[in-house]
């Protein structure tokens, strides 16, 4: 046995040469990054008054005048372009709104259109128009919808083929194939279904200070579930690190029920433990009160969120029992000009990685169209 100042000794030097490690692949790893998109929950919840925007009135008018000629030719809107859809005053501001998405903060929330007074084809090309000033719509699943339906359909994401956007079970924090994700909502749940958004890059900077051989791992590809959604040419997975560092852009790719599910595949890559911890560790520190931001989506609120730099999750829900009441939001998945340079492997995920030209999910027998569903 050895003595006591013996094992004391052994102890002290163990915990050097692990600091020294850690210390070692730190140096290893991207810097400590201070984005603009590098927030923390409470502090951003500080200065909501930096990033919502309440219609005015005017506004308002400008997107139903310019929805109403599209709705009376019965157009349609999945051809239109920004010229199609104009917006004199509202237009700059959307523009303004662009930087911030992709250079600022990383996301916004237009409050205030009357969505009580619509019907759904009327909310939908005001929604779907608004988008085309700041982008490109792209697909959302592999029947080709550019603008999408979020509520619950009854499924279950125990369903290797059901994405948790059709259940009303908490979806956890994930990014979407795009550039841009964009949510309007039309009804809201009875109990539930808030909405919360994380930095990538604070997530990043808790790692490396934290537990950087864990953030190293997730530098590196790890398989995600297409969940049935297979191009041609593709395997039902696909390898994007979590992290991807590049051209001195922080870029977020995550979703982790996904990761998980990947693994029914018998040759995609194994997590293995250590895998397993890091994951952990990054959803823990998503859902930390003192990193992420809760928003209650309002009937009417239009949220624009920026999937390279942010996260964004939904609370599990309780929905009304009349079908007329229940929680109904509109999705629109953006590529935006003028965007940040991504990695070739993103390709494998949004077709291409060309700026204003990427994203979506297409696959053999897609064509692109809106689903109106009254």
């Amino acid at each position: 046995m050895y003595s006591n100042s013996t094992q004391s000794y052994f102890i002290t030097l163990t915990q050097h040469i692990e600091k020294t490690m850690e210390k070692s692949v730190a140096q290893s790893l991207p810097p400590e990054l201070h984005f603009a998109s590098t927030w923390y929950g409470p502090d951003m919840e500080k200065r909501s008054g930096e990033w919502i925007h309440k219609l005015t009135s005017t506004e308002i008018a400008e997107l139903e005048k310019a929805a109403e000629p599209l709705l009376a030719s019965g157009k349609n809107i999945a051809s239109l372009t920004a010229t199609d859809f104009p917006l004199p005053t509202l237009g700059p501001k959307l523009l303004v709104l662009r930087e911030e998405l992709i250079r600022g903060r990383g996301f916004a929330l237009f409050r205030g259109l009357p969505v009580e007074k619509y019907d759904e084809r009327k909310a939908g090309t005001i929604f779907y128009g608004l988008g085309l000033h700041l982008g490109s719509p792209r697909s959302q699943n592999a029947m080709g919808h550019t603008l999408g339906h979020v509520r619950d359909l009854g499924m279950k994401s125990s369903d290797p083929n059901t994405r948790i956007y059709q259940t009303n079970e908490r979806q956890t924090f994930h990014t979407d194939s795009a550039d841009v994700v964009g949510l309007l909502c039309l009804k809201k749940a009875k109990k539930g279904g808030e909405s919360l958004l994380v930095s990538a890059s604070a997530i990043f900077n808790e790692m490396r200070k934290q537990r950087p051989d864990l953030l190293e791992l997730l530098l590196q590809p790890i398989a995600t579930d297409r969940r049935g959604e297979v191009p041609v040419g593709m395997k039902p997975y696909l390898l994007i690190p979590v992290f991807s560092y590049y051209k001195e852009h922080l870029t977020i790719f995550y979703q982790r029920q996904y990761i998980d599910s990947a693994q029914r595949f018998e040759d995609a890559p194994r997590l293995t433990p250590l895998h397993v911890e890091a994951l952990d560790m990054f959803d823990r520190l998503a859902n930390d009160p003192k990193l992420c931001l809760s928003m209650d989506l309002e009937p009417g609120d239009m949220q624009f969120v920026y999937n390279h730099a942010l996260l964004h999750d939904r609370m599990g829900f309780l929905d009304w029992e009349n079908p007329a009441e229940k929680r109904h939001l509109l999705r629109l998945w953006l590529s935006i000009p003028g965007d940040r340079h991504l990695p070739e492997i993103f390709a494998t995920r949004f077709g291409s990685v060309e700026i204003g030209n990427r994203g979506g999910i297409i696959i053999k027998g897609t064509t692109l169209t809106i689903p109106w569903t009254t």
